[in-house]
């Protein structure tokens, strides 16, 4: 196991800010692409957000292109979700996970997950 560990989470009204940040242990964190996934109430995990090694490549869904940033600090080993503008249909868990490239399907390993709730 790589040992992904999220953190960041947490109540946020509509229009705040949150950072999430995944922390990778007992691995090198270059050696992988990294994706953030969110699971809602009652539905599917999807895919929101990936970063290639390197950092030079970025993609994100549709319904958060423009309001979420997904960077990377290879040497801190951290990973990190800057999100904007949030709506409640934002509120899910969300999940760091591994992957040998952002366009693989599989995951290697995932986080735990962080609960970010959006209400008023």
């Amino acid at each position: 196991q790589l040992q992904l560990v999220e953190s960041g989470g947490g109540l946020v009204q509509p229009g705040g800010s949150l950072r999430l940040s995944c922390v990778a242990s007992a691995f090198t964190l270059n050696n992988y692409a990294i994706g953030w996934f969110r699971q809602a109430p009652g539905k599917e995990r999807e895919g929101a957000s990936c970063i290639s090694r390197s950092g030079s490549r970025t993609n994100y869904a549709d319904s958060l292109k423009g309001r979420f940033t997904i960077s990377r600090d290879n040497a801190k080993k951290t990973v990190y979700l800057q999100m904007n503008s949030l709506k409640p249909e934002d509120t899910a868990v969300y999940y760091c996970a591994a992957k040998y490239s952002c366009a693989a399907s599989g995951v290697v390993d995932w986080g735990k997950g962080t609960l970010v709730t959006v209400s008023s």
